[in-house]
């Protein structure tokens, strides 16, 4: 076999996207389409803070093993807080930023993080970007949202595990909506029927759209809905009308948008991303503001979508336990992390044991929380 070698790829572009998508496992949030629109349409770039430094490891011009890589200047678009790290280093005058981030950008999304086939690359790529962060000099590398037993394989190269928690609605082969609903306890499931009707008197209706389906109209509207999310917040959006239209021509399979109508006009949208097994919610906007209308557009259409299509979780994306009440129930979810400086890893290594202990009661609380009269299996 020939030798292998490893390289730094500051753009996706220069590596095919077959070559690319044969490493990975049918995640859309891996997929060279997804994250080659993000650079393409500016925004994950050097100019907003993401520069590419893809690792990839080659044997002869195929390519066995990839890490999405990025050098980061900020802490924005990333789902697993460190700005108190990043605020005690500025107090001992270091510097925190850059540095390496291995992750989607903008996506708490689950998924592999390194590519690769078999533990012995994922070791080799594992030790490989421990030893760039060291060659780069940067403060401290992160790893988010691996899966579990890629987060265990980066515990034992020397990087500390940090807790989390998302909320998924999972489908138990229901029939229907309301098979659904026939779940939950009472209260709950009469919550939910009113929220419902609350939408349907305002005479709201709905479209799921899919694939080419799609048009530039759609995506014009969504994209003011999105805009308008993020401005009622105080915040820069991330993304932008070209990114959402070349997901939507690249990749339009995986795409579903679900838009809100009152009196024949739209009124508000939700993007999700989606594949057989999965269904991810990931932004809306409204125009106008109705009783139940977010939960409707973001929550409910999205099952009955997955419910339709034997679709098997709805991953409801990050934070939010005002979806407990809506059915979906906590799911851990993984981070792992390196720091130079050996005094704040030591820090963080004490402070993670902490917050681990207090996310086990908090995940039971939860639990405790759910509104199921039996738990879905």
């Amino acid at each position: 076999m020939s030798a292998t070698r490893l390289q730094i790829i500051d753009s996706l572009a220069h590596i095919p996207a077959a070559r690319w998508d044969a490493l990975n496992d049918g995640n859309p949030f891996l997929s060279h389409a997804f994250l080659s629109a993000l650079e393409a349409s500016g925004c994950a770039t050097p100019k907003t803070g993401w520069q590419a430094q893809f690792l990839t490891l080659w044997q002869g011009d195929v390519l066995i093993g990839a890490m999405p890589l990025y050098l980061k200047t900020h802490s924005y678009g990333e789902y697993v807080f460190d700005w108190a790290w990043a605020e005690a280093y500025e107090r001992q005058g270091l510097a925190y930023y850059p540095k390496l981030l291995c992750a989607v950008p903008f996506s708490p999304i689950t998924g592999m993080r390194v590519l690769a086939a078999t533990a012995e690359i994922r070791t080799d790529l594992i030790h490989a970007v421990l030893q760039l962060a060291q060659t780069l000099g940067v403060s401290s590398l992160h790893c988010l949202f691996p899966e579990a037993a890629q987060a265990q394989e980066m515990q034992q190269a020397g990087m500390m595990l940090r807790q989390g928690v998302q909320f998924h609605w999972r489908n138990a082969d229901y029939a229907d909506f309301d098979a659904f609903l026939a779940t939950m306890n009472n209260d709950k499931r009469k919550k939910i029927k009113q929220e419902r009707r609350r939408v349907r008197d305002a005479d709201i209706t709905f479209t799921h759209h899919t694939g080419n389906d799609i048009s530039l109209q759609h995506w014009q509207f969504f994209t003011r809905c999105y805009d308008s999310t993020y401005i009622q917040h105080r915040s820069t959006p991330y993304l932008n009308l070209d990114f959402f239209q070349r997901i939507g021509a690249t990749m339009p399979d995986n795409v579903l948008l679900i838009i809100a109508y009152r009196d024949g006009q739209p009124i508000a949208s939700a993007l999700n991303i989606y594949t057989a097994d999965t269904l991810y919610g990931r932004y809306w906007g409204a125009m106008e503001f109705h009783s139940g209308l977010h939960f409707e557009t973001c929550y409910y259409q999205a099952i009955e979508f997955c419910i339709a299509h034997g679709i098997g979780v709805f991953e409801g994306g990050a934070q939010g336990e005002h979806k407990i009440a809506r059915g979906f129930l906590p799911v851990t979810t993984w981070s792992a992390h390196w720091l130079a400086h050996d005094k704040f890893s030591r820090a963080v290594a004490d402070f993670l044991a902490r917050e681990t202990l207090g996310m086990a009661s908090y995940t039971d609380e939860l639990n405790e929380r759910n509104p199921y009269k039996t738990l879905p299996e």
